[in-house]
């Protein structure tokens, strides 16, 4: 079974002890898989291979911005989240799912971008070499995940409609290609946010193999009250 959280807009600090949360009670066989689905306010993370030359604003200006640092566990390099961009972090364990290991997930993460943005009419592909979804039009989904004890956390980022003036305060994961695209580029204000959570929930569960979906909009009671003790 897959459980689904769809969060609506929440600080990404927030989150991210959600998930961690979420990982040690899968690590401990407490929950089954699970799917967290938000936006975030803005925010700048950094991954393990990140460098803040990559960063081509300072703190002040940043905080100006309302857009918040963090440093994270996760694969990759710089990214951008902000309102606007749906993301999603699987929390699920590779081996009880008989995935081979780091590449072959991060592919089915990929196809599971690829087959939702078909759905809209738009051609998504990889390109040799990078992780990642892009278009005609530059990358239009980041990847970046960090499994311990054989299971995930962090994920993927969907721009759809956000401020895309905003990855021009970073060098993209690194790369010199900084072109950056967002389905909104094809699709105008035409995309209704629940109904492309559902065609990526119905393709995440597809590919991955889960018979059950559950969905949730509320956090389980359990981890507030742990993370508040």
């Amino acid at each position: 079974m897959l459980e689904v959280y769809r969060l609506g807009r929440q600080p990404y600090a927030v989150v991210l002890e959600l998930q961690r949360w979420f990982r040690r009670a899968r690590q401990q066989g407490r929950c089954p898989d699970r799917l967290i689905l938000v936006e975030h306010e803005p925010v700048i993370t950094l991954g393990r291979r990140a460098t803040l030359d990559h960063v081509l604003v300072d703190a002040r200006t940043l905080a100006v911005r309302g857009i918040e640092l963090h440093a994270v566990e996760r694969g990759g390099d710089v990214t951008f989240h902000g309102p606007g961009q749906l993301v999603g972090y699987p929390i699920i364990h590779l081996r009880e799912r008989r995935i081979a290991g780091p590449r072959r997930y991060v592919w089915m993460l990929e196809e599971v971008l690829i087959r939702t943005l078909a759905e809209y009419g738009v051609r998504a592909f990889r390109r040799s070499g990078f992780i990642g979804v892009w278009t005609e039009r530059g990358k239009i989904a980041a990847i970046g995940v960090s499994i311990s004890r054989g299971v995930t956390m962090h994920g993927f980022a969907l721009n759809v409609h956000p401020d895309l003036e905003a990855f021009k305060l970073i060098i993209p994961c690194g790369l010199d290609d900084r072109r950056v695209a967002a389905l909104a580029q094809w699709k105008g204000d035409r995309i209704v946010w629940s109904q492309l959570e559902h065609h990526l929930i119905a393709h995440f569960a597809r590919l991955f193999g889960y018979q059950t979906v559950r969905l949730s909009s509320m956090v389980p009671r359990q981890a507030t009250m742990e993370e508040s003790t």
